[in-house]
Parts: C-alpha cells; structure tokens; sequence
C-alpha cells in the first residue's frame, strides 16, 4: 500500500510527510506487527480476566466438584458481605485461593508492563518475524506460568522459566527500542 502525499510545492516537504504518514500507518490494522500484537494481547488480557473466575472457582473448590463430604467442602470468603451461607466464617489464608491471588498479581505485576514495552516496541517497525514471534512466545510463556503455578503447581524450574521467558523478551523490547531512539536524545 503506497502512502498518500499532500500536493505541496516543495518535494522534500512531500517526502518528509509521506515519511510521517507511513509512520503513523505502524498502528494501524494494515501493519502485520501490530495485529500480531492486538491479538495476543488480547489472549492476555483473556487470560487476567480468567484469573478472577479461578479465584472464585478455589473459593468453592470442593462444593463445585462435590469431591468431599458436605462437612468438609470449603467455601472461603474474605468479606463479611460475602457470607451468604449460615455457619461460615471469614478467612483469609486458604493455600489454594492465595496461591490463585498471588498468580493473579504477579500477572499484573509482568504483562501490564509488557504490554507498554511491546507497543512502543511496535513503533520501531521492527522485523515483523522477529516481533511476531517475541509476541507468541511471551503470551504462551504467561500462559504456561500460570498452568503450572495456578492451575497444576509443577516444582521449579518450571515457573522460573516461564516467567523469566517473558521478562527476557521485555527488556529485549527495551533494549530494541533505547538503541534505536538513543540518537535522539
């Protein structure tokens, strides 16, 4: 797709604009990268907003399964309004619901920042292979993380490795887009 130019008397004013123009064409749908981004993104944020429904899953952990007993079946809620069954207590520290929060967190603490680098990484119009893979393999890498430490615990290395994955492809995006701005400063 050639980029429109202004009809202006001056060609190297034309050409800086047809420059500009094509910059500002790297965040659009027209440019592979950028929909490589959106889409993966959006299996992140996916993912985050699944964190909320499992956190409320372990809540009812074994009432939804009905795996145990009815004496032992564990419905944990840490706010008083949330108390709608008869002889319940607040509790704050059940294993298996804390572990689901701190999963849920450590998404926040990773991807969100992610997510800036990744798109101020798209404006360098990087090599579309390159950055579309950086994408699926960041995505697939939280996504794991989260399996073997939220989902099915697995013993480490495994959840080191998923998520340094992710932290090594940010500051690579980092890195990528300091060199290529530091001329400018």
């Amino acid at each position: 797709m050639s980029s429109p130019t202004y009809n202006n008397n001056n060609n190297n004013s034309n050409s800086n604009n047809g420059s500009q123009l094509a910059n500002m064409e790297l965040l659009t749908l027209d440019n592979p990268v950028f929909c490589c981004y959106l889409f993966w993104a959006t299996v992140l944020v996916a993912k985050m907003l699944l964190m909320s429904l499992l956190t409320a899953l372990q809540r009812f952990r074994y009432k939804l399964l009905g795996l145990v007993p009815l004496a032992v079946r564990r419905k944990v809620f840490p706010n008083e309004e949330d108390l709608f069954f008869k002889n319940i207590e607040v509790q704050f520290d059940d294993p298996h619901v804390e572990r689901v929060r701190r999963a849920h967190r450590n998404d926040m603490e990773n991807i969100l920042p992610y997510f800036i680098m990744a798109l101020i990484y798209v404006c360098t119009n990087p090599n579309p292979l390159v950055a579309c893979n950086l994408f699926r393999v960041a995505a697939i890498a939280r996504i794991v993380h989260t399996l073997v430490y939220a989902v099915y615990p697995v013993p480490q290395p495994s959840r080191i490795l998923a998520f340094a994955t992710m932290m090594l492809i940010t500051f690579y995006m980092a890195a990528v887009v300091a060199l290529r701005t530091l001329r400018f400063i």
